[in-house]
């Protein structure tokens, strides 16, 4: 049984990850800009954010379901908005950096800007409780079980983003310097139509409302 549980929520994880959308525009973005431990760094942020909404959705489903439903629209705003500065910064991005020169902070505020990108991000919010109650994980017992399952969640998601990341990291060498300044202006262009997609829906939510 705990084996069974910890591979549902390994697909889970995998099956958030997987969808190539803003984040995993930005992992590739920074991997290219900055190597294989920025990328990583990004990767380990979507997957505690992952992990949270797991934590979440296994300590109470439909309490889950009600406060998402609550906060959705202040988490598009926010996520609308920190996706707009984000994909802004990808515009003008920084000078290609070599693996000695990538530092601590540099990593501490790669994953805390892919964890608050995913866990605002409305798109993630719905495809996660959608695969939750889809993959039959909507209830179950106790603690142990939630540990698993979380646990599951996070090996899943990382999984992915180090495989995205290391591909990208052996594809790099085999690519002009200039590739990794388009790519990061790509994906500043992605993150800010997100972005305006995101705030569009907050904004026609609140004139229904």
């Amino acid at each position: 049984m705990s084996l069974l549980l910890f591979g549902k929520g390994l697909l889970l994880g995998l099956a958030i990850a997987a969808p190539l959308g803003p984040i995993g525009t930005l992992c590739i973005s920074r991997t290219l800009e900055r190597g294989f431990l920025a990328g990583v760094a990004g990767g380990l942020g979507t997957a505690l954010a992952d992990a949270t909404y797991a934590l979440l959705a296994a300590a109470g489903f439909a309490a889950f379901a009600t406060v998402l439903s609550a906060i959705s629209t202040p988490l598009s705003l926010a996520g609308g908005l920190f996706m707009l500065w984000l994909g802004w910064c990808g515009l003008s991005p920084r000078p290609v950096a070599t693996a000695a020169e990538l530092g601590a902070r540099d990593l501490v505020h790669t994953t805390a800007a892919t964890f608050l990108l995913t866990i605002t991000s409305p798109t993630t919010i719905l495809s996660f409780a959608a695969i939750f109650a889809g993959l039959g994980l909507a209830a179950f017992g106790d603690g142990t079980n939630v540990a698993i399952l979380v646990g599951g969640v996070f090996v899943g998601s990382l999984a992915w983003w180090l495989f995205l990341t290391g591909g990208v990291t052996l594809a790099k060498a085999r690519l002009p310097a200039s590739f990794a300044t388009w790519t990061s202006r790509i994906s500043g262009l992605v993150l800010i139509g997100f972005g305006l997609a995101a705030l569009t829906s907050a904004i026609v939510s609140l004139i229904v409302a």
